[in-house]
């Protein structure tokens, strides 16, 4: 046998004792793969986990990711001041004393209160007797006409819209609306509850500052007899609680917040009557954010009312006299109204809510039916106010009571 083949027949040999062994192994029930680790489990996708934990699970199987939610808007805040004054009722004491030699001038009258008004961005008056002007003669109590230099004076001191809705609109009839409504668009100043014409009436009064819109109204209970010139029913806003209802409604589409004048109640009267607390109910039900009283000549309390939807309205009964030639304690009492009105924006959807109510009483003060001006209540002339500080405690107490959080500046 050559040394070649011996080692062929070698190899042979070799592999077949190899295949026994292999044989033998198999025979004996022991496993070829390697004993599994008892604290190691199959995971999918050749992974492992830990006994006890959850393997991954495959992505093509899991639930998809919930979409993150999309960014909330921050709030966008805006904030007003509004003010409101009462009766401007000029007597004949009040523009004589007003009168120079070139015209009238009241500005002068109003001197130590104007900053009051001054400071809201927006204000309001009642603009009690027509400012027909002195070219159709001026007169007083039953009757009025005042010089067009009242509005001259109420512009100058911060007031921005007047209402003319009250029982002595059509005192002079319709030549003093016209000459009125001609000065005051000439000022440039928003009225309501006097208008030219259907047209006139029909446009929305609705003055914007600092981003909230304010839409004006205005409503008288009567005109003390005197008949609505036939087919004009314009030239005066009569109460009708339907026609205020819809005219509510229609504004209220328009502006952030909706005003409404009323002159309503009783004549010095220091609470108001079933009949303005129905109006004022009823125009807040129909949308109203406030409602201001004038026509008793004196204070009236201010209270809020609250509406089946969340709403929160401000009432004030009564404003009483800024400035009369009228004798009397309760007469010659007034004040300044002042509100916050804050807007909250959120996306599209915009809420008003408001705030700090605020009242500073004012004295009409004047001797011999001379020398008006019009005072902080505690600043009343002692000769005419015997016991200032006294009275002031209780407008404060009268105002207050059904508004407690009602604040007082000085």
């Amino acid at each position: 046998m050559t040394i070649r083949n011996h080692c062929i027949r070698i190899i042979l040999l070799l592999a077949a004792a190899l295949i026994l062994l292999a044989g033998a192994g198999c025979q004996n029930g022991d496993s070829a793969s390697p004993e599994p680790n008892p604290g190691i489990t199959d995971a999918p996708g050749g992974e492992t986990a830990e006994i006890g934990q959850s393997a991954p699970m495959d992505p093509k199987l899991s639930d998809p990711a919930p979409a993150p939610e999309p960014e909330r808007p921050e709030p966008i805040i805006q904030t007003a001041t509004f003010a409101a004054i009462g009766d401007i009722l000029i007597h004949s004491s009040i523009y004589k004393d007003a009168k120079t030699d070139s015209g009238y001038d009241f500005v002068p009258m109003f001197a130590k209160v104007r900053s009051y008004i001054e400071s809201a961005d927006l204000a309001l008056a009642n603009q009690e007797t027509m400012i027909g002007g002195a070219e159709i003669g001026l007169s007083d109590y039953p009757t009025f006409n005042s010089p067009y230099e009242v509005g001259d004076a109420l512009k100058e001191i911060g007031i921005d819209v007047v209402s003319l809705a009250n029982n002595h609109t059509l005192d002079r009839g319709e030549k003093a609306i016209v000459n009125a409504l001609a000065h005051w668009n000439k000022l440039g100043m928003p009225y309501v509850g006097a208008y030219l014409s259907e047209e006139d009436r029909n446009t929305p009064r609705i003055v914007t500052k600092n981003g909230i819109s304010f839409a004006f109204l205005a409503y008288t209970y009567g005109t003390n007899g005197i008949p609505v010139p036939k087919g004009k029913p314009y030239l005066v806003e009569l109460i009708d609680p339907e026609k205020v209802k819809r005219d509510i409604e229609r504004v209220r589409e328009l502006a952030d917040v909706v005003v409404v004048s009323a002159h309503f109640g009783q004549e010095y009267a220091d609470l108001p009557n079933d009949a303005q607390k129905q109006f004022a109910r009823e125009a807040v039900e129909a949308g109203a954010d406030m409602v201001i009283g004038h026509h008793p000549h004196v204070l009236q309390p201010m209270e809020w009312i609250e509406t089946d939807d969340g709403r929160k309205s401000f009432v004030i009964y009564s404003l009483g006299n800024f400035i009369a030639g009228q004798e009397g304690e309760r007469k010659r009492t007034g004040g300044i109204l002042s509100l916050e009105i804050v807007k909250t924006t959120m996306g599209e959807e915009s809420k008003i809510e408001l705030r700090n109510p605020a009242f500073v009483p004012t004295w009409i003060s004047m001797k011999n039916w001379r020398n008006y001006s019009v005072v902080p209540l505690w600043e009343a002339p002692k000769d005419q106010l015997a016991q200032p500080e006294a009275y002031y405690e209780t407008i404060r107490n009268h105002m207050s009571r059904w508004m407690p959080e009602l604040k007082f500046p000085q």
